[in-house]
């Protein structure tokens, strides 16, 4: 009896833990094999000691999502000529897996070798942010990033705590997301808001793309517009040449209004003689002759 009751209850917290997705997507068409990986709260000390170990302090609302659930994954397929092709992914890094995305040098490297410190070279020009966005992270000491998802090799989604000092205790974190080509593209101010984009975005390949000017891949789009419209459209605006809109442009009064009519002018019938026409005597010889027109 007791057991029932824990699995009821952790059922609940699941329930509250994935915000009723899961019921969502197999509700989906086409999709399959909705899989969610429970795991277990994250204990306090291993909290502590990831802080301690970093020098940053765990923003509120990451440490209590780890004190429900130590890390997040869920997965789910679509029926693709009666096979299962995985599509969406949403992950969130249990805290052992929150690692440093600037590892320390090994001593096995090459003392030339370049590294994503070497990016940092420049000054940046929007170093206290602009109207529309805040600063891009730094690779070098000035930042400490920690990544919560690799996106399936398609960039990073990081913890980001920025103007850091050796020595000091970092406390304000943002979340940022790293691209393939390693440049920074703002995702959310809190780790709360990051958390519901993730959800409302079903993990579907490539969504983060949809936060910089080129957006995600065509492939990616197809599926978007498929298994979330409403979001997907109201993401690009008409004139946004990254984003294509899904909209009809297709003018029905320019197609079908048929070709133009083309006037054939007539062709001039030959000039008829009548006992009216010019007629000229010549000399009074009973000669006639026919005036040309």
């Amino acid at each position: 009896m007791d057991e029932i009751k824990e699995n009821s209850t952790f059922k609940g917290i699941a329930e509250r833990l994935t915000l009723g997705i899961t019921r969502i997507l197999e509700s989906l068409p086409g999709v399959a094999d909705v899989r969610f990986a429970e795991k277990e709260p994250a204990e306090k000390r291993s909290l502590l000691s990831w802080e301690q170990k970093n020098s940053c302090i765990l923003p509120e609302d990451l440490r209590d999502f780890y004190l429900t659930a130590d890390g997040f994954t869920l997965n789910w397929s679509v029926k693709l000529d009666n096979e299962c092709v995985p599509l969406g992914c949403m992950t969130i890094n249990s805290v052992s897996r929150l690692c440093p995305l600037l590892q320390p040098v090994s001593l096995f490297a090459l003392p030339n070798a370049p590294s994503l410190v070497d990016l940092d070279w420049e000054e940046n020009s929007a170093e206290t942010g602009t109207g529309e966005a805040p600063a891009a992270p730094h690779f070098d000491s000035r930042s400490r990033i920690f990544e919560l998802d690799s996106c399936g090799g398609n960039g990073k989604v990081c913890l980001v705590y920025k103007n850091c000092n050796p020595g000091v205790v970092a406390q304000q974190s943002e979340i940022w997301f790293l691209d393939r080509s390693l440049s920074w593209h703002f995702l959310t101010a809190n780790f709360s808001s990051y958390y519901r984009l993730m959800i409302t975005h079903l993990g579907l390949p490539e969504w983060r793309y949809a936060f910089t000017p080129y957006g995600p891949s065509p492939q990616a789009k197809q599926w978007a517009s498929l298994y979330q419209p409403l979001t997907f459209r109201g993401e690009f605006s008409l004139t946004d040449t990254a984003g294509d809109s899904h909209f009809n442009k297709l003018d029905p009064a320019k197609a079908f209004r048929g070709k133009p009519k083309v006037s054939i002018p007539k062709k001039k019938q030959p000039a008829q003689c009548s006992i009216g026409s010019i007629v000229k005597s010549q000399g009074g010889t009973g000669k006639h002759t026919v005036a040309k027109r």
